[in-house]
């Protein structure tokens, strides 16, 4: 394996790039962070996202994706894109009423992986689950607040399904799709008691779903 020079980078209160660069100076790489956005709402798909980052561009201001505002994700978004091997999977309403959000998350997680134009060595992966990956890996909670390819992963999934749901709520309008992303907020419910559910609506949640708002 090529000898690889490593640039530690540390970012002010946020996460930082010690996991990865310890583990491709033991000769573990490539390394891949891997996150997820749309466990907690009521309508459109969970969306993953796996980046491997490249360690001499790494994209300045990298954080947890619900930390930063709307244009710092978008900038962020392109930047990673523009410096780094990054792949993106979905898994629709209809799979997650089938199974569950969570296995629904993990195979989004494992379809992002399996999308990488170069196959990781190790895993980094926000949460307490792994998703179904031949590899080795690590868990991490909290983990897109302090590890730099988790960060970008969450931003990544973040403006991915967010553009998603934009372009959900031209389809169906009046639910504000393109306003709270299906999360449950006062209007969303509202609407949804007024017009019922549209096709991407998940229908399993039952009244637990109704009270988060968070955007994880």
């Amino acid at each position: 394996m090529a000898r690889i020079a490593i640039r530690t980078v540390q970012f002010v209160s946020g996460p930082d790039f010690r996991r990865e660069a310890d583990l491709y100076r033991s000769g573990t790489a490539p390394v891949a962070g891997v996150d997820e956005v749309g466990r907690g709402p009521l309508a459109g798909p969970v969306v993953a996202a796996a980046v491997i980052l490249d360690p001499d561009r790494i994209p300045s201001g990298l954080d947890d994706s619900k930390k930063l505002q709307p244009g710092q994700r978008e900038i962020l978004y392109e930047a990673i894109l523009s410096t780094a091997d990054v792949a993106v999977a979905s898994v629709s309403a209809v799979r997650i009423d089938e199974t569950d959000i969570r296995k629904a998350s993990l195979e989004a997680m494992r379809r992002a992986l399996s999308a990488l134009r170069h196959r990781p060595a190790f895993v980094l992966v926000d949460g307490r689950d792994l998703p179904p990956w031949p590899g080795p890996g690590e868990a991490v909670i909290k983990g897109d607040a302090q590890v730099a390819s988790i960060a970008a992963a969450s931003i990544v999934a973040k403006v991915t399904r967010d553009r998603m749901m934009a372009r959900l709520g031209r389809h169906y309008p009046g639910y504000g799709f393109e306003r709270h992303a299906g999360y449950p907020t006062a209007a969303h419910r509202a609407a949804i008691g007024t017009l019922g559910h549209c096709p991407f609506h998940r229908l399993t949640f039952g009244s637990a779903a109704f009270g988060s708002e968070t955007n994880d």
